[in-house]
């Protein structure tokens, strides 16, 4: 089926605390993982914006050093929090850190301080999701191991810190329209909307040689796609104030949502668009994944429990609810350069061929027509096409 959305994708290479470009109330959701406070990777970086955290590294007073590092993400909390419309929410990858100090080991409550900070200045805090990562490592434990007081339990999960702007979001009759088309599946909402994730692999997080620092602050494409789906709407704007190789920007434009990123350091913003080079395919092949994976779903719900009641309006195909009726799958089809930091992606669709039989799969293809890519009027000229 043809689609008509378009979105637009802003980088700002300048500092998140200070973000005068955007407006009060300007975005729908945030979606971001700060550096860690107190992991050894980030200290170089943190000691830079504050030469105070490189002296009280070095007197070993781990105390005063979280707290001048945890000062410097403040005024990023204070800015999320004024470009965030009413109702919106935000999503913060943090993990708490471990480390010695003065030969005392230690653990540094990253989400907890973060979280404090997020009420003071007025968000609502919600339930928050624990992330808990993968790990094949036969020898994981900290410590002395089999004795008794000589060993420390595992640090293996990282916190996902949801809160929202004030009450619940209000929506006109157009993005009502547009919410009903954003709609998840039924067996991704059980997924999803659980409090413990453990299906999805850290991100590696090591850059080339060259890439500016060691490495990025990268979370996986499928953490952040799919706080997209579950927190904001198609043509909603998503801002990443850490931006790092734009993962929420390649989320964003998956799930037909527009972003917007800023990113201190420029030798990410390179690598970042060294990765956009290859992404359109990989997005069109994870929104065909996801489809194929719920009629795989639906073949099986009905072979052990029998015919689903509803179908989707759409494309045909049968669905759990009456809510999953109006989900529409928008195929990002052509990514190009309206300025050297703002890109406009185009969609097409995808078509769906079924058939009426009850436990039905259907053919999932993609639908080449785009709407209307040539130029639009008043829209800006844009020359350098990615794909």
């Amino acid at each position: 089926m043809p689609t008509e959305l378009q979105t637009r994708h802003r980088i700002y290479p300048a500092d998140a605390r200070q973000m005068a470009a955007l407006a009060d109330a300007s975005v729908n959701l945030v979606v971001t993982s700060p550096p860690y406070p107190m992991i050894a990777m980030w200290d170089s970086l943190f000691g830079d914006l504050d030469p105070g955290i490189s002296q009280t590294l070095a007197e070993g007073r781990p105390q005063a050093m979280f707290a001048r590092m945890h000062a410097l993400l403040d005024p990023v909390w204070d800015e999320i929090y004024r470009v965030l419309r009413p109702g919106g929410f935000a999503c913060i990858n943090i993990g708490d850190a471990v480390r010695s100090f003065n030969g005392e080991f230690g653990l540094y409550t990253n989400h907890a301080r973060i979280l404090d900070h997020l009420q003071r200045i007025g968000f609502t805090c919600l339930p928050a999701i624990l992330w808990r990562k993968p790990t094949n490592a036969p020898t994981k434990f900290m410590g002395s191991g089999m004795l008794p007081a000589g060993a420390y339990v595992t640090l293996e999960h990282e916190y996902i810190l949801i809160v929202r702007k004030g009450g619940k979001r209000r929506f006109s009759p157009e993005e009502q329209r547009r919410r009903r088309e954003s709609a998840i599946f039924w067996e991704e909402r059980n997924t999803f909307f659980s409090d413990v994730w453990t299906d999805i692999r850290g991100s590696r997080q090591i850059l080339e040689v060259g890439a500016g620092r060691d490495r990025s602050a990268a979370f996986p494409f499928e953490l952040a796609y799919r706080l997209i789906l579950m927190y904001a709407i198609k043509g909603d704007t998503v801002l990443d104030p850490f931006w790092g190789t734009g993962t929420t920007t390649l989320a964003a434009i998956t799930a037909g949502r527009s972003s917007i990123g800023y990113e201190i350091d420029p030798a990410l913003g390179r690598l970042a668009a060294e990765n956009a080079q290859a992404a359109l395919v990989n997005m069109q092949g994870l929104l065909h994944a996801r489809l194929e994976a719920h009629l795989q779903f639906a073949r099986d719900w009905e072979a052990r429990k029998g015919p689903l009641k509803y179908r989707n309006r759409h494309y045909g195909f049968k669905v759990m609810t009456r809510q999953e009726q109006e989900i529409v799958f928008d195929l990002p089809s052509a990514l190009m350069w309206a300025t050297d930091d703002d890109i406009v992606c185009d969609y097409g669709g995808i078509a769906f061929h079924g058939s009426d039989h009850p436990g039905d799969g259907g053919v999932v293809e993609e639908q080449t027509t785009n709407r209307n890519p040539a130029r639009r009027p008043g829209a800006p000229d844009r020359q350098r096409k990615l794909f």
